[in-house]
């Protein structure tokens, strides 16, 4: 486990006394591991890269003492010589005792190093709840509780490879009690392309090497839906995949050679069977489970072997951002990848946290600004950014809190003592073929689904109804053909949009961001005098939610109700927004609201305000965003709208807008080729269409086409249809308004205009309005 060890950005208001709690709980799970072991075990090292689970135990303790309890007046050392023996890579704390020699350490005794452990508590608890901390101490408390958690799963893959050199093979525990399960079909799933965000964003822990945030360019690719299985690697093997140097690198392959590779850590033959040393003993190979301890070079030679390869880390980042951090964490108690245990849905990721760590093909190298903390606490990370391989997700092993979409893991590519295994990736390949040369073999792309829904999330509705069914192929067999701007709206096609958000063409967002920064606090004044100041935020299309989010503290909602047709992308949103927002409670709803904006029936209606930014508005035809601003109107008995608007201006700005010089929007648009394809089994091709974006000045609005390249036909499960070269299919109309035209559509509406502000050369504006008190909705 990597000890990345850096600063956190903690909120100056935070009491200590949580963190006392989450002290206790984390020194308490160290403990807890230990109890099955003898003194004789804790104290043994199989290998330089081990260590001792007793110089665990106190290291840990070693890190609090000397970063929090030292630097304390009347606070007194137990054993001077400790600051040596339990030092681990601190030059500037000063000498270590030698890593390969930590099993020398008979003394001091394991009852020893306990009692140092109940001194370094009764020291923490006095300080954690004497007063409060300083934000920079709180930081180093977070900061221990992190490095303690990273060496939690450090005594189990360790006292697992100490065990494992016993003939005996003695069990750390008993079996599990969890049948195998045959895994779903295999899937690739299409990840986002062109420029995304990576990186942890301040406001919750992360090590250092998780930071600065930064935009990286991805090109298209696919991404396995499951790790690979014992299976699917013991195919590997029998096709003598460790005799085939031209599947491995040359480091890879010397390495193989010298270690006399043949198969994964801790498997072996008997007889004809495949067995494997686990932490509940001796086992058969579960051949459905993901397959763990191998290394990056046997990872990259498998991917080679199956006609893929290894993702990079920027391309697991992109799609673990859309959901839930689930899976078999240290809290099940399995101690051992498990095969999975959910139906299988289409175009679901499935065991990407927990279970095993999976290699990626990036080296573990600094992001763009990437500095070192200050101080002795900085040496974790960036003295370590060389020969080494990330690794993402976490494993059996690992805290389920302690790890995230961000994590970055690393070690050298010959490691695999740890839960490592592999997870395969692919460039774009024609969508007449639906998996890897592999798959015949081995089926190494299969997918099993992770549920979407959350605590706080709800579902209007049926999204992928029948009658949405007819209507999307009605518009394709439309004259002209029509496409629902809805269908943009996948999870790829949301992180596209994201980053067209950023693209310098792209003036609404960024407009529309100056003048929220500009009169919040007074939007905030006005919005209390209409609804008064208890109130919930309801956004239609929230998306990523950020608009929201940034809004939050001025604003101060009691609930944010959060509506999107991408229900999978949204569930991920609300559960991250939950964490930075405790105080506000979030509520998710999946929703096809350009057929009718109705809340569940769960949904309190309380006075509301719908916050309607980005002037999505626009992209709706007069007749439903009438319809579609009277139901949002009628939703609660007390109702404001903060609605975006794009006006009218020049055609050259409108247009370039949506013709960026980096191709963002194209590849949103015919992303919904894509789209369209999972839905109704459709065989566009994106190649056969290009983007067209132009300015309609007489009926004010941007309309959106993609445009065939060449006579061609689409066929889906029971239609076609025959599009001639030059032939357009309507994606998108953005309309845009005057002051006057916004007046009058929000008065045909029933709502009055109570304010609009707007940017000095009134590109784009943000109002606010109430029902008005006379609206006939007959």
């Amino acid at each position: 486990m990597s000890h990345s060890e850096s600063k956190r950005t903690v909120s100056a208001t935070a009491a200590s006394y949580p963190l006392l709690a989450d002290y206790k709980r984390v020194r308490a799970q160290s403990e807890a591991l230990t109890q099955p072991l003898s003194e004789a075990d804790c104290e043994g090292q199989s290998m330089p890269d081990a260590s001792p689970a007793k110089w665990h135990l106190a290291h840990t303790s070693w890190f609090f003492e000397t970063f929090l309890l030292k630097p304390c007046a009347g606070y007194e050392p137990l054993d001077a010589s400790y600051e040596r023996l339990f030092n681990s890579y601190y030059n500037s704390i000063g000498e270590q005792f030698p890593r390969a020699s930590r099993g020398l350490l008979t003394r001091p005794s394991l009852a020893e190093v306990m009692h140092y452990r109940r001194h370094v508590d009764s020291g923490m608890t006095s300080l954690l709840s004497s007063r409060e901390l300083p934000d920079d101490q709180k930081a180093l408390v977070e900061l221990g509780l992190n490095h303690e958690q990273q060496h939690q799963e450090l005594i189990l893959t360790d006292i697992k490879h100490l065990l494992a050199q016993n003939p005996q093979k003695p069990a750390y525990r008993s079996r599990w009690p969890l049948a195998s399960v045959r895994p779903a079909p295999s899937q690739w799933i299409a990840g986002p392309s062109g420029l995304i965000s990576i990186g942890h964003v301040s406001g919750s822990f992360a090590f250092d090497n998780e930071m600065p945030a930064h935009r990286h360019w991805l090109e298209p690719f696919e991404l396995a839906s499951r790790p690979v299985t014992n299976a699917e690697y013991l195919a590997f093997i029998e096709d003598g995949g460790y005799e085939r140097p031209e599947l491995w690198l040359s480091d890879g392959w010397a390495a193989a050679r010298a270690a006399l590779w043949q198969a994964p850590g801790y498997w072996y033959r008997a007889g004809d069977q495949w067995r494997c040393f686990t932490l509940h003993g001796d086992s058969r190979l579960d051949p459905h489970a993901p397959v763990c301890h191998v290394s990056f070079y046997e990872a990259e030679a498998f991917a080679r072997w199956a006609g893929a390869r290894l993702p990079t880390e920027f391309e697991w980042e992109s799609l673990a951002r859309t959901i839930p951090v689930q899976g078999n964490f240290l809290e099940s108690g399995a101690f051992h990848p498990l095969a999975q245990s959910r139906g299988p849905v289409a175009g679901a990721m499935s065991q990407m946290f927990g279970d095993v760590w999976e290699w990626t093909r990036s080296d573990y190298a600094p992001y763009p600004g990437f500095a070192p903390a200050a101080g002795a606490v900085g040496e974790y990370n960036g003295k370590f950014m060389s020969g080494q391989y990330v690794l993402r997700g976490g494993s059996c092993a690992t805290a389920g809190d302690h790890v995230r979409a961000t994590y970055r893991n690393f070690f050298p590519p010959q490691a695999r003592w740890q839960f490592s295994g592999i997870r395969l990736a692919r460039d774009p390949v024609p969508a007449s073929r639906t998996c890897a040369p592999a798959g015949e073999r081995a089926a190494s792309s299969q997918g099993q689904p992770r549920t979407t829904a959350t605590k706080q999330f709800r579902q209007a509705g049926t999204l992928d109804s029948s009658a949405q069914r007819q209507a999307l192929c009605a518009g394709l067999l439309a004259q002209p053909a029509v496409l629902s701007p809805k269908y943009f709206y996948d999870v790829l096609g949301s992180k596209l949009f994201d980053a067209i958000t950023e693209l310098p063409e792209y003036y609404p967002t960024r407009t529309e961001a100056d003048i929220f920064g500009k009169y919040a606090s007074q939007m905030a004044r006005e919005i209390r005098e209409l609804l008064g100041q208890c109130f919930q935020m309801l956004e239609p299309g929230a998306g990523s939610c950020e608009k929201a989010a940034r809004l939050f503290p001025v604003f101060r909602p009691k609930r944010f109700i959060a509506v999107d047709v991408s229900a999978e992308y949204l569930a991920a949103q609300i559960g991250r927004l939950q964490r930075r927002f405790a105080d506000i409670q979030m509520v998710g709803v999946g929703m096809d609201f350009s057929r009718r904006f109705e809340l569940p029936d769960d949904i309190p209606r309380e006075p509301t305000l719908v916050f309607y930014p980005g002037s999505s508005l626009g992209n709706f035809e007069p007749p439903t965003r009438q319809r579609l601003l009277r139901e949002m109107r009628t939703s609660s008995p007390a109702t404001a709208l903060l609605l975006g608007v794009d006006f009218v201006k020049d055609k050259a700005e409108l247009e370039s807008a949506y013709n960026d010089a980096l191709g963002l929007t194209a590849a949103f648009n015919l992303n919904a080729l894509r789209h369209v394809n999972t839905l109704i089994d459709a065989n566009f091709d994106p190649g056969d269409w290009s983007h067209v974006a132009v300015f309609n000045e007489t009926a004010a609005r941007i309309e959106m086409y993609l445009q065939a390249r060449h006579a061609l036909t689409v066929r889906w499960s029971d239609g076609e249809r025959r599009f001639q070269a030059g032939e357009r299919l309507r994606t998108e109309h953005s309309y845009k308004w005057t002051a006057t035209t916004l007046r009058d559509m929000l008065s045909e509406a029933g709502y009055d205009v109570v304010h609009l502000w707007a940017d000095d050369a009134h590109r784009f504006g943000v109002v606010l309005a109430t029902a008005a008190r006379a609206a006939n909705d007959s």
